[in-house]
């Protein structure tokens, strides 16, 4: 049996200190907590610090980042990192120092993508050229990875040239520029055209500095547009405009050429400062201009197609890159102009007259109507004076009426011309524009192509006839039409009107005359050139007056008045009477 050792007992243990469960010594509790926790990493929630791998399983990777204890990461987070041993370093995001269930929670997945989101910050702030995973394809564009986040490629920063098969781009590594980020949304947009636009600009720096007017070069169809035609010349972009594809005219670039086509142009015109090129296709043909029939000449026939409308005239293609043009003046010999498109349209096939021709300035004029007889050269002969037509109102004037008789023949029908009887203020008064008129030629103005007619002539002159009727003295029945300040005027029978003044449209009963009024009138004046007739109803009372003083006077003094003032009182006679019957039944019968 071996011999037992006695221990010294420490002199300064503090035995009381021990009872009561401290046994630090002459250090306090908090002393001792303090310098523990110094041993360990001071962090905060939602950081990123660098912790190391313990251990890993099949399922999970314990991470060490020098708190109270470990954490547990899946580790699926780390299938980017299938190297990954126990003691490496990584990176992780502090997602609770202590959860509901008092366990401290980090995500390496999170770690990357918040030191991803930074990394792509500065490189948009430092305009870095980053490499990226095209994913796959989506509307619009394309999605790439970028340091572990999904950015957005859109289909017009892929390339300088328009893409037409995005799925080309599909699971390649490419370089690109971050040129936009939404904060908010956290939302990424990068460009690799981006990245050639730089060098391209350079080189179309120096293609340009070698360009000169009239220079003829290769290049390929890159782009189609409605208005022309984008040529890519080697890395720097030309225009040929639709109007410089053909020397026809082309509705759509399409029918001239087709995209990736290659193609010589030649060069029009350039700007530096704009870096604008005007390209020519047309200019490497002939000039159809060129080809044109030496023996066409002014006055010959020609066939063509109208090829565009204007409301002036009509542009005919009379071969292929040759057109003419007929104006609306030369497609009717009517003095009535309309529009273009009332004659012809798009498609028509025509034959015209060659009316210039001008093959320096590559301008030719053509007619339709110089394909019919000129209605004016035997106007005296058609139209002879006197003779009567039908004609169609065509416009109004307040002297007269514009008719056309026939397309190219028009007339006037001055308005002292319309009625014999009837005062007219304005034409439209009498007929309509678009009606049939009967006239009768009066005078043939062969210089200006115009008819003097007339419709009255249609008819004997009434004031023949109204001349033994409307006698001074003689009296009729009148009603009064229409009152004026100056007078009334008078309608009387046969259709005709008189004129009375104030004075004589006082009744017996010494009150005015009033519109509508039938009353008996006396002509004091007829003027058959100037077509008037003045009328008086006072003039009756008055003359019946004297005819009471003249019958008290002496019979040899009345017999001398009566036979003097006979005349002024006569009476309309039965013979008078018969021949304005005859003429109001002509006049009902000819519709007035």
């Amino acid at each position: 049996m071996s011999e037992l050792k006695i221990q010294t007992p420490i002199e300064e243990f503090d035995w009381d200190a021990y009872e009561k469960g401290n046994v630090v010594g002459d250090k306090s509790r908090e002393e001792v907590m303090e310098t523990y926790n110094k041993t360990l990493t001071t962090a905060k929630d939602n950081e990123v610090v660098t912790g190391v791998v313990k251990s890993i399983t099949k399922r999970e990777v314990r991470v060490d980042i020098g708190m109270k204890s470990d954490a547990i990461i899946p580790v699926s987070e780390f299938r980017y990192n299938p190297d990954l041993k126990v003691g490496d370093e990584v990176e992780v995001f502090i997602e609770a120092l202590e959860d509901k269930n008092g366990q401290l929670r980090l995500s390496h997945k999170k770690a990357c993508q918040t030191r991803s989101w930074d990394r792509v910050n500065q490189a948009l702030e430092n305009d870095e050229i980053i490499k990226g995973y095209v994913k796959s394809r989506t509307k619009g564009g394309m999605i790439v990875d970028i340091f572990g986040i999904e950015a957005f490629l859109p289909g017009s920063q892929i390339d300088v040239r328009p893409i037409r098969d995005y799925d080309v781009y599909v699971d390649k590594t490419m370089e690109f520029k971050v040129v936009k980020i939404n904060q908010e949304f956290k939302n990424v947009v990068v460009s690799h055209k981006a990245l050639i636009e730089a060098e391209l600009e350079q080189q179309k720096k120096e293609i340009i500095s070698k360009l000169e007017k009239g220079q003829v070069l290769e290049g390929k169809v890159k782009n189609i547009t409605p208005y022309g035609v984008f040529v890519d010349l080697g890395g720097v972009d030309g225009l040929v405009h639709i109007t410089d594809l053909s020397w026809g005219r082309v509705s759509d670039p399409r029918e001239v050429v087709e995209l990736d086509q290659d193609i010589k142009v030649v060069i029009l015109d350039f700007d530096n400062e704009k870096k604008r090129i005007s390209l020519g296709l047309k200019q490497l043909l002939p000039h159809p201009w060129d080809a044109l029939n030496l023996d066409l000449k002014v006055g010959d026939h020609i066939h063509g197609k109208v090829v565009v409308m204007a409301d002036y005239g009509a542009f005919v293609e009379v071969q292929p890159g040759v057109e003419g043009l007929i104006h609306v003046s030369e497609m009717s010999w009517s003095q009535h102009l309309r529009s273009a498109q009332d004659f012809l349209k798009v498609g028509d096939e025509v034959e015209a007259v060659v009316l210039t021709l001008d093959r320096d300035e590559r301008k030719m004029s053509l007619g339709i109507k110089q394909l019919k007889n000129d209605p004016w050269e035997n106007i005296e002969e058609k139209y002879a004076i006197g003779s009567r037509h039908t004609a169609k109102v065509r416009n109004f004037t307040n002297f007269g009426v514009f008719v056309e008789i026939e397309e190219g023949v028009d007339g006037l029908i001055h308005i002292s011309d319309l009625s014999w009887t009837k005062k007219i203020k304005h034409p439209s008064e009498f007929t309509s524009i678009g009606n049939d008129i009967e006239v009768q030629v009066l005078e043939i103005d062969k210089g200006n192509r115009r008819l003097s007619l007339g419709h009255k002539q249609l008819e004997e002159n009434p004031w023949d006839v109204f001349e033994g009727i409307f006698t001074v003295g003689s009296i009729h029945e009148g009603t009064v039409v229409e009152v004026m300040d100056k007078g009334a005027v008078i309608a009387l029978e046969g259709g005709v009107e008189g004129f009375a003044t104030p004075k004589h449209l006082v009744k017996e009963d010494g009150t005015q005359a009033q519109l509508n009024d039938k009353l008996d009138f006396k002509v004091i004046e007829f003027n058959k050139d100037s077509k008037r007739i003045i009328l008086s109803h006072s003039r009756i009372a008055e003359d019946a007056i004297k005819g009471e003083t003249r019958a008290k006077a002496p019979k040899k003094a009345a017999r001398k008045e009566e036979e003097v003032a006979a005349p002024a009182i006569e009476k309309t006679t039965l013979g008078d009477l018969s021949a304005l019957q005859a003429l109001k039944e002509q006049l009902a019968k000819e519709g007035k």
